[in-house]
C-alpha cells in the first residue's frame, strides 16, 4: 500500500469537492463523521479517511504523512476494489467481460451531490473501466443528524454481449486503526441472536448465508466492530452495519499486512454469477452503517432514530396490540371458537384479533402443516361464512381483525402444486426436499409474482375491514433452480428482487396496513425487508427468560416498535414476568384468555392500559440498556420519551444462583440532570405492594447514583418502574 497522497484542504462541508493540482476530494459527512475520498492523478478513487469528523477541515491534508506502509501494489485503499488487475486483496467487484477477459480497472469520471431532503444528502461517483465500456456508480447517502450512511452501487455496461458479474458488493470500507473487535451473531430456530465477540486477525473473516429465503436462520447480516479496543455500552469507537437484503449475503472483514481493515458487504456471490445484459442497470442492495465514539448504546440509538424516520413502514406512527389464536387453537378451530376468541380480545383490552394458520384449503384442508398451503380459498367446513363473517363479528365487537398468510410457499399436497408444478423451486432430475413439509414458489417467475400479490389483494378486496397481515416464511431454498429463467446464476438474486417487486405492489396499494414479518422467528430480519413491514417476529421462542436475551441482542440494531413480543404459555414464569418482557416492544398475547385466573386477567387488562400510557416512550423514545443479562443477576432496560419528561424501566431476575438479586442501585440514563423526577413501581399484580424505595429525585441523582428496583427471585423477579417529571 502506498502512503496516502498528501493534500491541502481549504474547507469541508456536506459532500464537498476540491480540486488541487488535478486531484479531487469528495467527502460524505454527517454531524459527527466523515468519509473522505480522494481522486489521484491517475484517476484512481481511494479512501483518504473514515472516522470522526475533524474540527479543522485542513487537518485532513495532514493524515497521510503520518503513515508508513509497505506494499507492492498500493491498491489496498481503493474505494471500490476490483479483481483481475493489480489488486491482490479481496475485491468488491469481479467480472467476466463479453470477450471472456476477467480484468477490471475503474477510473474516476465525475461525481454529483444531491440534497435529497432536509438533512439527507446523496453523493454519486461515476467510475469507468479504462478499457471496457463498463461503469460503476458508487452512492453514499448520508443522514446528517442521525449519523447514518447508506451505501450501494449501480453497475452498467455497454459491451456488445452479456457480461457476467462474478462478485458485486454494495460497499467497500477502509479503516485504519490499531485493532478490531468483531461482534456477530449466530443461532437456529428458537435460538436466535447468540452474540460472539472476537479480535480480527490478519486474513479474512466472512459472515454469510446461502439459505435463499430465511437467510438469517443461522447468521443475520448485522454486526458491530469496535475500533482500537472493545467497546462498552457507553464508551469506545464502534461501527454498526446491516446489509439491507433478504437473501444470501456475504460480509468480508480483511485485515491487511499493515493492520488496516477492509470491509466488503453485499449479495453473496456463491452460486450466483449474475449475467447482465447491455444497457441494463444492476442496483445492489443498500448497506447501512453508523459510526460513533460513544459506545454501543449511542450506535443503537442512531440506527433506531434513522429506522423510525426513514425506513420502517409508519415508523413514527402507533402499533396495534393483539390477541393471536395460534397457541389457543392451533389448526383446530371453527366459527364458534373464533367468535369466542374475538369476544375475549375485547375483554382483554387489546386492539385486534389475529387469525393464524389453518383457515384455507378445501380439496386438501389445512388441518396440519402437511397440506393445503398455496390454496387460499377459505375452508368451508371450518368457516362456512368466510372471512367476511369474522371481520364483521370483530367490527361489531369493537376490535379489528387480522389474518396469517404464507404466500411464498406451497405444500406438495395442494391444488396449486397439482396445477403448477413448474412454479416450484426444484431441480427436475432430483428428489424434492422439504422443510416443514413445503417447497418455495419461484418468485423469479412474473406469473408467480402476480399470484402472490393477488393473495394479498384478494383478501383486502373481499374484506375491506381487514386491518393486519402476518406474513410468514417457513422454508429455506433447497435444490435451487428455476424452470423459467435462462441463467441459473441469476436465480438467488432475482428471487429476492421478485419478492421486493411483489412487496412494492402491496405497499403501493396498501401503504400503511400493519404487516408483521414472520419467518419461523427471526429468519428474515433486515432493513431491506423492514422497508415493507411495520414489525418483525424475533423468535418462536417466547419463553420470557429466553426473550430477555433475544430481545436484548436485537435491540442493538432494530427499534423496539418493530419487535413483536407475545405473552404465551411458554416458560415457567408468572403472567406478570411474561407480560413485562413482552411490553418491551409491540405487545401481543397468544394465550387462552378464558383460562386465566381472575387476578391474572385483571393484571393483564391493567398492564395493557399501562402499556398504552407509556407507548410513546417504548415506541419512539430512546432506549438505554442499563444492565447486561449476560453479565449480571438482573437485566435492566429503559425507554425515555424524546422530551425526557417520561420514562419506563424494565428489570428482570435472570439468574438461578443462590441469593442473586439487585444488591446495588442501577444508574439511569437519558434524563435531564436539572429536572426532578417522581419514581415509583408500576404494573404490580392485584393486591401486591411495592418494596422499592420510590420518591422524587433529581435527574443528576438518578444518573449518578440510580435506584434499586429490589429485584429477586420469586414474586419480585420482574419489576417495572415509571420515571416522570415532577410537576
Amino acid at each position: 500500500m502506498t502512503i496516502i497522497k498528501r493534500i491541502a484542504l481549504a474547507a469541508l462541508l456536506v459532500a464537498p469537492t476540491f480540486s488541487i493540482k488535478a486531484q479531487i476530494i469528495v467527502a460524505a459527512e454527517s454531524k459527527q463523521n466523515a468519509l473522505v475520498l480522494q481522486v489521484t492523478p491517475k484517476k484512481e478513487l481511494n479512501t483518504l479517511y473514515f472516522g470522526a469528523k475533524l474540527g479543522n477541515a485542513g487537518d485532513y491534508s495532514n493524515i497521510a504523512k503520518q503513515y508508513r506502509y509497505i506494499s507492492s501494489t498500493g491498491e489496498a485503499d481503493q474505494a471500490y476494489s476490483t479483481a483481475g488487475n493489480i489488486n491482490i486483496l479481496e475485491p468488491a467487484i469481479a467480472v467476466t467481460h463479453a470477450d471472456g477477459n476477467r480484468s477490471l480497472a475503474l477510473k474516476y469520471v465525475d461525481h454529483k451531490t444531491k440534497q435529497v431532503s432536509d438533512g439527507v444528502t446523496l453523493v454519486s461517483i461515476l467510475l469507468r473501466d479504462s478499457v471496457y465500456n463498463f461503469d460503476v456508480t458508487l452512492n453514499y447517502q448520508t443522514y446528517f443528524n442521525e449519523n447514518v450512511t447508506e451505501q450501494w452501487t449501480i453497475i452498467k455496461h455497454r459491451e456488445k454481449r452479456e457480461v457476467v458479474l462474478n462478485k458485486y458488493a454494495s460497499a467497500n470500507l477502509y479503516l485504519q486503526n490499531n485493532g478490531y473487535w468483531l461482534t456477530h451473531f449466530n443461532g437456529e430456530w428458537a435460538q436466535e441472536m447468540h452474540p460472539e465477540e472476537e479480535k480480527l486477525s490478519h486474513g479474512i473473516k466472512t459472515l454469510d448465508s446461502k439459505l435463499g429465503t430465511r437467510a438469517d436462520l443461522f447468521q443475520p447480516p448485522v454486526f458491530m466492530v469496535a475500533l482500537n479496543k472493545p467497546a462498552t455500552e457507553d464508551e469506545g469507537q464502534v461501527l454498526y452495519g446491516n446489509l439491507e437484503w433478504s437473501g444470501n449475503f456475504k460480509i468480508d472483514f480483511e485485515v491487511d499486512p499493515n493492520n488496516n481493515l477492509r470491509l466488503i458487504a453485499g449479495i453473496n456471490n456463491h452460486a450466483a454469477d449474475y449475467t447482465l445484459k447491455p444497457n441494463k442497470e444492476f442496483v445492489t442492495p443498500k448497506f447501512v452503517y453508523t459510526l460513533t465514539d460513544k459506545g454501543k448504546g449511542e450506535a443503537s440509538r442512531n440506527l433506531h432514530r434513522w429506522a423510525r424516520k426513514y425506513k420502517v413502514v409508519d415508523g413514527m406512527g402507533p402499533r396495534l396490540t393483539l390477541l393471536n389464536n395460534w397457541e389457543a387453537t392451533y389448526f383446530d378451530f371453527n366459527e364458534p371458537k373464533l367468535t369466542e376468541l374475538i369476544k375475549a380480545t375485547k375483554n382483554l383490552g387489546v386492539d385486534l384479533f389475529l387469525l393464524d394458520d389453518g383457515w384455507f384449503g378445501n380439496k386438501y384442508p389445512r388441518n396440519g402443516d402437511k397440506s393445503g398451503l398455496g390454496d387460499w380459498d377459505v375452508t368451508k367446513t371450518k368457516l362456512p361464512n368466510g372471512i367476511a363473517y369474522l371481520t364483521k363479528t370483530a367490527e361489531e365487537t369493537g376490535v379489528k381483525f387480522g389474518i396469517w398468510i404464507e404466500p411464498e410457499m406451497v405444500n406438495p399436497k395442494s391444488e396449486l402444486y397439482e396445477k403448477h408444478p413448474d412454479w416450484v423451486v426444484k431441480q427436475p432430475a432430483r428428489p424434492e426436499y422439504y422443510m416443514r413439509n413445503q417447497l418455495v414458489l419461484d418468485l423469479t417467475n412474473p406469473k408467480v409474482q402476480d399470484f402472490v400479490f393477488n393473495i394479498v389483494d384478494d383478501l383486502f378486496t373481499k374484506n375491506p375491514k381487514l386491518a393486519y397481515i402476518k406474513w410468514d416464511c417457513n422454508s429455506v431454498i433447497f435444490n435451487a433452480n428455476s424452470a423459467t429463467i435462462a441463467h441459473q446464476g441469476n436465480f438467488y438474486t432475482d428471487y429476492v428482487f421478485g419478492l421486493y417487486k411483489v412487496l412494492d405492489r402491496v405497499r403501493a396499494k396498501y401503504p400503511k396496513v400493519p404487516i408483521m414479518l414472520c419467518s419461523g422467528g427471526g429468519g428474515r430480519v433486515d432493513y431491506g425487508a423492514l422497508k415493507y413491514f411495520t414489525e418483525y417476529w424475533p423468535s418462536d421462542n417466547t419463553d420470557p427468560l429466553e426473550r430477555v436475551f433475544i430481545q436484548w441482542e436485537y435491540s442493538y440494531f432494530y427499534p423496539s416498535l418493530t419487535s413483536s413480543n407475545h405473552v404465551t404459555d411458554w416458560g415457567k414464569q408468572p403472567i406478570k414476568f411474561r407480560t413485562d418482557v413482552a411490553m418491551m416492544g409491540k405487545l401481543g398475547f397468544d394465550i387462552v384468555v378464558s383460562k386465566l385466573e381472575a387476578n391474572e386477567l385483571a393484571f393483564a387488562q391493567g398492564a395493557i392500559k399501562l402499556y398504552n400510557q407509556f407507548s410513546e416512550a417504548i415506541w419512539h423514545g430512546d432506549q438505554y440498556r442499563l444492565q447486561d443479562p449476560w453479565k449480571n443477576d438482573v437485566a435492566s432496560v429503559m425507554y425515555v420519551e424524546p422530551n425526557q419528561s417520561k420514562a419506563i424501566m424494565f428489570n428482570y431476575h435472570v439468574s438461578n444462583r443462590y441469593r442473586s438479586a439487585s444488591i446495588r442501585p442501577i444508574a439511569l440514563k437519558g434524563l435531564q440532570a436539572d429536572k426532578m423526577y417522581a419514581v415509583k413501581e408500576i404494573n404490580l399484580m392485584p393486591g401486591q405492594r411495592s418494596s422499592m424505595p420510590g420518591g422524587t429525585y433529581s435527574g443528576k441523582f438518578l444518573m449518578t447514583i440510580g435506584i434499586n428496583p429490589v429485584v429477586s427471585d420469586g414474586g419480585r423477579a420482574s419489576v417495572v418502574v415509571s420515571i416522570e417529571e415532577a410537576k
